[in-house]
Formats: C-alpha cells, sequence, structure tokens
C-alpha cells in the first residue's frame, strides 16, 4: 500500500495555504489525496525506498506540493472526491434517483485538480512512460 505523501504539517506551513473546513480530518483528506496522486501516476517512472516512497527529493517534494494542491482542490469541490458531483447534475440516495449524467463514463479518470497536474507535470512525472 503506498504511503501518504503530505504531512498536516507539510499542508499547514505552505505560504496561503487554505484551511480545511471545519470536521474535516486532515490527515484522512491527505491521504485520500496522496491516492489520487498515485493514480495519476500510473506510467511515472522514479525510484522509491522498501516503503514505495520516492528517494528524489524533488520528486518527493512534488508529491508533497501535488498532493497538499489535491487537498484544497477536493474541498473546494465541496469536499466530494467521490466523483459523483462531476458526472450528475442530481443525485439522491433513498430512494436511489440520478438524472442529468455529464461527461465521460464514471470512473473513466482520476479527478486531479489543475494545481496538482501542473506540478507533477513540471516535475517531469507526467505523462508517464511505460518502459
Amino acid at each position: 500500500m503506498p504511503g501518504v505523501y503530505a504531512t498536516p504539517e507539510q499542508y499547514n506551513a505552505r505560504p496561503g495555504a487554505r484551511p480545511v473546513p471545519s470536521g474535516e480530518d486532515l490527515a484522512a483528506l491527505l491521504a485520500r489525496a496522496s491516492e489520487d496522486v498515485d493514480d495519476a501516476l500510473l506510467t511515472a517512472v522514479y525510484d522509491v525506498d522498501a516503503d514505495g516512497m520516492p528517494t528524489d527529493p524533488k520528486v518527493a517534494a512534488a508529491l508533497v506540493a501535488a498532493t497538499c494542491a489535491q487537498v484544497e482542490y477536493v474541498t473546494t469541490q465541496g469536499g466530494d472526491d467521490t466523483g459523483a458531483a462531476g458526472q450528475w447534475d442530481s443525485v439522491s440516495i433513498g430512494p436511489v434517483a440520478m438524472s442529468g449524467r455529464k461527461g465521460g463514463p464514471v470512473g473513466s479518470a482520476v479527478d486531479l485538480g489543475p494545481r496538482a497536474l501542473r506540478t507533477l507535470t513540471r516535475a517531469g512525472l507526467l505523462p508517464g512512460v511505460i518502459w
């Protein structure tokens, strides 16, 4: 299982860091954002240690920045990292009702925030290369 790329301390230490909404668990948000970054890096090639964490400090810094940017993206989108908000105009749970499907198929790609995507691209991690 991949690790979490950023700590709550790293998140809060960034200049201009947006506080997470009250009631949100920052550690849990960072863990989910790390999963999103991992999914986006499916074909990226970089050295890792025994725990699967990057060994190059520049790559590690890029993953911290992208993870923090992903948390900001998810929380500014209303905290929905399920993908449902981006796929449907209206969703109800009981008894299930969905309407106005938007975009492509659900689960077709990682919903990575623009700043996270730019960070990974500038670090040379995207687009990845399969060897």
